[in-house]
């Protein structure tokens, strides 16, 4: 091939040039070598390819090398500068193209020197962002694997239902599975084997001197009967006794005396 274009080229400097006395230029030189050795379908399909070309995932020094390539098939947009350096910048990136775009570059050399030294910029800007990135993220990790072993450490035992007594709703009362009856209450006597009130062993519930105790305290104490004489000045009731200081024994029975009527008439 490469002898055939020698001898094609010999003999047009000949013919055309006046064995080179006339000065060709390279845009001059690459027109006439397409026409002679590459067909037109395949230059207009060079061409199409020319026009979409972007940057892509090239870098920008590689998406110049391939512009540059194939700018050769449209030779009509890259005799004009100006309009060659407009589809270079088109084709970057959008991150790119838009902070080139503003400038207005005229050459095609300043728009790749602005547009390598902002793929810098932006790389090493991505770079750091990373970095930051990555700090906070393992610090909460971190953080989540404390909250994660908290939360086991912390976490309720379970109990079965046997263990818990059930609930009830209030004011209902269901026969007991032990003794048959109906009482209040989570245990029954027939279980539990002791006083429910004072826990001893030696008599049910019904029988506690404790609850009998209560019940004395709580009741009101009976009026004593003054009862009027058959003859005479009605009589006055009887002072009470005073305290001989000893506390009464609320385990026996209060006694309450009645004084009739013959027997305060004697008296007076």
């Amino acid at each position: 091939m490469q002898e055939r274009v020698d001898v094609w080229w010999s003999s047009l400097l000949r013919t055309r040039f006046e064995d080179g006395t006339v000065d060709v230029t390279w845009d001059a030189f690459v027109r006439l070598f397409l026409a002679k050795f590459v067909p037109e379908h395949i230059q207009d399909k060079m061409e199409q390819e020319f026009l979409s070309l972007t940057q892509g995932s090239m870098t920008v020094l590689e998406y110049e090398a391939r512009f540059s390539e194939h700018s050769k098939y449209a030779l009509h947009i890259v005799e004009d500068e100006c309009k060659k350096t407009k589809k270079f910048v088109m084709g970057l990136k959008p991150s790119l193209r838009t902070r080139l775009v503003a400038f207005d570059h005229r050459t095609l050399d300043e728009a790749l020197s602005v547009a390598c030294r902002q793929e810098g910029e932006m790389e090493q800007y991505l770079e750091e962002k990373k970095a930051l990135q990555k700090r906070p993220t393992t610090t909460f990790q971190r953080q989540d694997k404390k909250k994660i072993a908290y939360q086991t450490s912390q976490k309720p035992v379970a109990v079965s239902s046997s263990q818990v007594p059930s609930l009830r709703s209030p004011g209902v009362k269901k026969e007991c599975p032990h003794c048959g009856k109906t009482h209040g209450g989570s245990e029954c006597w027939l279980v539990a084997g002791r006083c429910l009130k004072c826990e001893s062993s030696d008599h049910k519930i019904k029988d506690c001197p404790r609850l009998q105790q209560g019940a004395q305290r709580g009741a009101p104490a009976p009026a004593v009967a003054a009862a009027t004489p058959a003859t005479g000045r009605p009589g006055r009731p009887r002072a009470p006794a005073r305290s001989s200081g000893r506390r009464p024994d609320w385990r026996q029975p209060l006694a309450v005396e009645v004084v009739s009527a013959s027997t305060h008439g004697r008296q007076h």
